[in-house]
C-alpha cells in the first residue's frame, strides 16, 4: 500500500505530461479543464496529506456543493436540501469522530429526510422529493468512507479519474456499440480502455486488489451512469456550469462515488 508522500511525485508527473500533452493539442476545452485540475488536485493531496481531519473537511465541503447541485437537478425545496446537507455532513464528521455510530446517524438522517415532506403534508410532491432525499443520502453519503480510507481514497480517485479520461478519449476514437441508453456518447470501446487504465493505475501505485479493481472496473462506470439517469430524468446536460470545463463537482465525482460504494462493500 503506498503513502500520501509517495503519490505526490506520480501526480505532479501525470499534471505535467497532461500539461504538455495539452498544449499540444491546442483545444481551448482540454486546456480549461486541465486549469482546474492543477488547481484541485493540489488541494485535494493537501487534504488528505493531513489524514482524518483534513480528508473529513475535504468531504463535508464536496458533499454540501454536491447536496446543493443535486438538489437543483431533482428541484428540492430549500429546506430539503438543507436536511440532506446536515446529514451528509454529520455522516462524514461522524466517520472522523464516532465512526461506530456511524450507521445510527444514517438512520437518524434518512428519518429527517422523511420527516421534510410528512410534516408538511406533501401529498402532490411528497414522494418524488421522499425518493430523492434517500437518494442523495446513500449515493452522498458514501463521501464519508473517505475519511477512514486514508491513502487508499487519493489512489482511487487517481485510478477512476485516468480511467475517465481514457474511456472518453478510446471511445470517441475507437467508436463501437453504446454503454447504455442513459449515455449514448459511452461505448464499450471506451469503457474496456478506461478499465485497463484504471488497473494499470492501481498496480503502479501498488493497490491492486480484487477488490479495489472491481470498485475502479465495474464502480466507476456505474457511477458515470447512475449520474447520468439522474440527469436524463432532469433533463439537464451538466449537474451545473460553475466550474469550468466539466460543469459541476458532481459531475466530476460521480465515478467515484459509487467506486468508493463498491470498496466499501467489499472489504
Amino acid at each position: 500500500m503506498t503513502t500520501v508522500a509517495a503519490l505526490v511525485p506520480y501526480l505532479g508527473g501525470a499534471l505535467a505530461v497532461g500539461g504538455v500533452a495539452v498544449a499540444a493539442s491546442r483545444r481551448r476545452e482540454l486546456v480549461v479543464r486541465w486549469c482546474v485540475w492543477a488547481l484541485g488536485v493540489p488541494l485535494v493531496t493537501a487534504a488528505f496529506w493531513f489524514g482524518p481531519p483534513g480528508i473529513a473537511v475535504l468531504a463535508a465541503v464536496v458533499g454540501v456543493v454536491s447536496v446543493a447541485e443535486f438538489g437543483g437537478l431533482l428541484r428540492l425545496g430549500p429546506l430539503d436540501r438543507v436536511v440532506l446537507g446536515a446529514a451528509v455532513v454529520g455522516l462524514v464528521l461522524t466517520a472522523w469522530l464516532a465512526p461506530g455510530e456511524v450507521l445510527r446517524v444514517a438512520a437518524v438522517g434518512a428519518l429527517a429526510i422523511a420527516a421534510v415532506p410528512l410534516l408538511s403534508g406533501d401529498a402532490e410532491h411528497g414522494l418524488r422529493r421522499l425518493g430523492a432525499g434517500l437518494l442523495g443520502l446513500v449515493w452522498l453519503g458514501v463521501l464519508a468512507g473517505l475519511v477512514p480510507s486514508g491513502a487508499l481514497g487519493l489512489v482511487l480517485f487517481v485510478a477512476v479519474s485516468i480511467a475517465d479520461i481514457v474511456a472518453y478519449a478510446a471511445g470517441r476514437r475507437l467508436g463501437g456499440p453504446r454503454l447504455s441508453p442513459l449515455s449514448p456518447a459511452k461505448r464499450w470501446s471506451g469503457t474496456l480502455a478506461g478499465a485497463a487504465a484504471g488497473l494499470v493505475t492501481l498496480s503502479v501505485l501498488s493497490s491492486l486488489t480484487w477488490q479495489t479493481a472491481v470498485a475502479v472496473a465495474v464502480g466507476g462506470p456505474l457511477g458515470d451512469l447512475l449520474e447520468s439517469m439522474v440527469k436524463r430524468g432532469a433533463r439537464a446536460k451538466d449537474a451545473a456550469r460553475w466550474l469550468p470545463g466539466s460543469g459541476g463537482l458532481l459531475d466530476r465525482i460521480d465515478s467515484l462515488l459509487v467506486a468508493l460504494a463498491v470498496l466499501l462493500v467489499l472489504e
